[in-house]
C-alpha cells in the first residue's frame, strides 16, 4: 500500500471523531476524566471474576472430557469427538446469547448475567482444554504407564502420580494461552449486560460520544492485563521447569 494510501487509513479514526481528539474525557489531570478512569476500571474486577471463574471450570469439564478421548473403546472415543466438534463449531457470541436466552426457555432455568456469561465461555473453552489435555496425556512415555501398570497402579493411581503431573507442566503454556483468550472473550458478554471492561467503555461512549479516546483506554486496559497475565504464566513455567531439575 502507498503512502497517501496509508495516510488516508491513519485519518479514518480522526474523521470519525470530527478530527477534533478531546483525551480530557479520560485525562487523570482533570476531575470528570478521573470520573469516567474509575467507572472504566471498576468493570476490571467483573472482568477478571468472570474469566477466571470461567476458566477453572472449563479446565475441570476439559480434562473429564480428554479422558474418553483416550480410551481404548471406540464409543467413549466416539463420544469425545463428538463432544469437541459440536462445541467448538459454535460460535462464543451465539453460545452466549443461546444460554442466557435459552436456558430459560428450554429448561426453564433462569440465570443471571454472570453465571450465563460463565456458562457459555467454560463451555465454549472445553473442548479446547480437552484437546489440549489429550495431546498432553499421550505425550508422556508409554514406558512409564507400563511401568505403573507392573508395579500394581490402577488406573486412577496411574492417572494421579505418573500421568496427570507430567501432562499438567506439558500443557501449562497452553492453558496460558486459553486463559488470555478467555480474557478476550469475555468482552463478548457485554452483549448480555454484564457489567465488565467492555460494557463500561460502550455506556461511557453513549454518554461522552467519544469512541476513539475511550477505545483507546479500553485497548490499553486489555493489553496491560494480558500482558501481566502472560508474564505470570511464563513465571509459572520457569518455576516448574526449574523444579525438574
Amino acid at each position: 500500500m502507498n503512502r497517501p494510501a496509508l495516510a488516508v487509513v491513519a485519518a479514518l479514526p480522526l474523521s470519525g471523531c470530527g478530527g477534533d481528539l478531546k483525551w480530557y474525557v479520560v485525562s487523570p489531570a482533570t476531575e470528570s476524566g478521573r470520573a469516567n478512569l474509575l467507572f472504566l476500571l471498576g468493570g476490571l474486577k467483573y472482568t477478571l471474576l468472570l474469566s477466571l471463574t470461567a476458566i477453572a471450570i472449563s479446565v475441570l469439564v476439559g480434562l473429564l472430557v480428554a479422558l474418553p478421548g483416550i480410551s481404548r473403546h471406540a464409543p467413549w472415543r466416539a463420544l469425545n469427538r463428538v463432544y469437541v466438534e459440536v462445541v467448538r463449531s459454535v460460535p462464543v457470541l451465539v453460545l452466549i446469547l443461546w444460554v442466557y436466552y435459552g436456558l430459560p426457555i428450554v429448561m426453564g432455568i433462569t440465570v443471571s448475567v454472570f453465571w450465563a456469561g460463565v456458562i457459555a465461555l467454560a463451555l465454549s473453552d472445553s473442548a479446547f482444554e480437552a484437546e489440549i489435555f489429550r495431546a498432553g496425556i499421550q505425550s508422556i512415555d508409554p514406558g512409564q504407564l507400563e511401568a505403573a501398570d507392573s508395579i500394581g497402579l490402577g488406573y486412577v493411581d496411574r492417572m494421579r502420580y505418573v500421568v496427570l503431573p507430567q501432562a499438567i507442566r506439558r500443557v501449562l503454556p497452553p492453558l496460558g494461552n486459553q486463559l488470555v483468550y478467555m480474557l478476550k472473550m469475555s468482552s463478548l458478554v457485554s452483549i448480555i449486560g454484564m457489567q465488565e471492561l467492555t460494557r463500561r467503555a460502550n455506556e461511557l461512549v453513549t454518554a461522552e460520544y467519544r469512541p476513539l479516546e475511550i477505545y483507546t483506554v479500553l485497548m490499553l486496559e486489555y493489553l496491560v492485563l494480558i500482558l501481566i497475565v502472560s508474564q505470570g504464566v511464563r513465571w509459572m513455567e520457569r518455576r516448574m521447569a526449574a523444579a525438574e531439575r
